[in-house]
């Protein structure tokens, strides 16, 4: 596989275009919003501009990465050629449907489809292709240029040579996949956010603060940050979407989303990328501090 088109130019899309890139391919992003695009390259080129400070790669290596970057607003032709297609626009069951019966009838026979979904069934993404054997799931984790795992996730009807591309290719770009089957939640999100939704349950009951369940979960289980400051990263809507998928999916009462994570999504505090979640997020700065509602 050599030709990469990515669709969706957010944190995740930019990302895996980034690290495609910067192995060799020529990659193409999609989105149809134009600012959305400059935004991905500015921040694909800041990344780059890091590694370089770090000595981790030469200034040449930079810009042979930026000029194997290409935009585009328009899906139809930036498939056309197209080896692999990663989607990775937002998680929404619909739109997500819409955009695999869409590069179902423009990207060419031989092209594998792939959904970055975190959650929704990669089974029922591929029924509305006709092509149901070349869907997958690549699960990259955020931030992607930096972590190792991708979840490979295959549909019920994803065949081995899919599966074992998909593979190879990800082995490539330096990751870790980890093949595992179509469930609601695959593994990360089935284990990771009854976690979190867990934490904000002992939030709302008082049990403890944030900066104590945070410090817990840091200090005596060895976590890299807390789940309420994870949930923060992720952003409280995709937590929420995900405890629904995992409710729906498996029919259980245990998987319920907590009645804070709803209403703070209701009342749009999303965590980083509203600037407030169980934490006040000022840009430029990493300091963590408690929202005036939990402090």
């Amino acid at each position: 596989m050599n030709a990469i088109t990515v669709i969706g130019a957010g944190t995740m899309g930019n990302g895996i275009a980034h690290v495609f890139a910067q192995k060799g391919h020529p990659v193409t992003i999609v989105d149809m919003a134009p600012d959305a695009l400059e935004r991905a390259l500015a921040t694909i080129d800041k990344n780059l501009s890091r590694l370089v400070s770090k000595e981790r790669i030469s200034e040449l290596e930079k810009s042979e990465t930026l000029a194997r970057l290409t935009t585009s607003t328009d899906l139809t032709s930036s498939v056309a050629s197209a080896d692999l297609v990663v989607e990775a626009a937002t998680e929404n069951v619909d739109l997500k449907l819409k955009i695999f019966r869409d590069l179902d009838a423009a990207a060419p026979p031989h092209c594998i489809l792939a959904t970055n979904t975190s959650s929704i069934s990669i089974t029922k993404i591929a029924s509305v292709t006709n092509r149901p054997d070349k869907v997958i799931g690549m699960h990259f984790m955020n931030p992607v240029p930096i972590m190792k795992l991708v979840e490979i996730i295959r549909g019920y009807a994803t065949s081995d040579e899919t599966c074992e591309k998909v593979m190879h290719a990800s082995s490539a770009l330096g990751k870790s996949p980890v093949e595992v089957n179509d469930y609601p939640g695959f593994v990360a999100n089935r284990i990771l956010m009854p976690m979190i939704n867990e934490a904000i349950i002992t939030l709302n009951e008082g049990v403890a603060g944030v900066t104590e369940i945070d410090t817990v979960m840091k200090l005596g289980m060895a976590h890299p940050m807390g789940p309420l400051q994870l949930a923060d990263f992720i952003g409280l809507d995709i937590c929420l979407s995900i405890m629904r998928v995992l409710q729906d999916g498996l029919g259980t009462s245990k998987y319920a989303p907590c009645p804070l994570l709803v209403n703070m999504v209701m009342a749009g505090k999303l965590g980083a990328k509203s600037g407030e979640g169980f934490y006040v997020h000022t840009r430029g700065s990493k300091e963590l501090v408690v929202a005036p509602t939990f402090a």
